[in-house]
């Protein structure tokens, strides 16, 4: 039994339409039926009744950890951090940044020997106000500070990143970013 271009063609709109009527169908119910009224978002509780202070800008949330508390634990981490690690975890600040010798900028400056380095201090790329204000250099706990939370530890600063969470990432990372420079700065012991 061989089948013409004719049957052919009534099986293919057969098939159409039934996938045309139960989607139509299900669009038409959904339309009917609809959701309610939907706002997006959530709405933050009221402040006290006490009247408490506000918290400064920067000011990690109620509960969080702050850059201080974190970057303890990471150079408590350091000794034993992974750099090939850290390199995989780079790959999350790549995109804005670039981390070769005699590189120009790009979004973030170069971090080839970032460690040690002075802070706001790579030639021609435009740092935010508040970071050459924070002055002093990256050593490795500076690093760890802005790296769990930039915009917490220097508010201000021009990156959007958010930073991340967890101390062993942030080692590896800073031990990854020791070894860019002609002369890879030691791990703390």
């Amino acid at each position: 039994m061989r089948i013409d271009e004719f049957e052919f063609t009534k099986i293919a709109g057969a098939i159409l339409s039934a996938l045309l009527l139960i989607f139509g169908t299900k669009t038409i119910i959904e339309l009917n039926v609809g959701h309610g009224a939907f706002k997006p978002g959530f709405t933050l509780p009221a402040a006290s009744a006490g009247g408490g202070a506000e918290a400064p800008a920067g000011a990690a949330p109620a509960g969080a950890e702050t850059p201080e508390e974190a970057a303890k634990k990471v150079l408590a981490l350091l000794p034993k951090a992974n750099a090939e690690n850290g390199k995989a975890t780079f790959k999350k600040c790549a995109s804005c940044h670039v981390a070769e010798k005699d590189k120009k900028a790009t979004v973030g400056p170069n971090l080839w020997d970032v460690v040690n380095r002075k802070r706001a201090s790579f030639p021609g790329f435009a740092y935010s106000d508040a970071m050459k204000a924070k002055g002093g250099d990256w050593s490795f706990e500076e690093l760890a500070k802005f790296i769990h939370s930039p915009k917490t530890y220097i508010p201000g600063t021009k990156m959007v990143f958010a930073g991340l969470s967890s101390e062993g990432d942030e080692a590896d990372l800073l031990a990854y970013l020791a070894t860019l420079a002609d002369t890879p700065v030691a791990l703390p012991k």
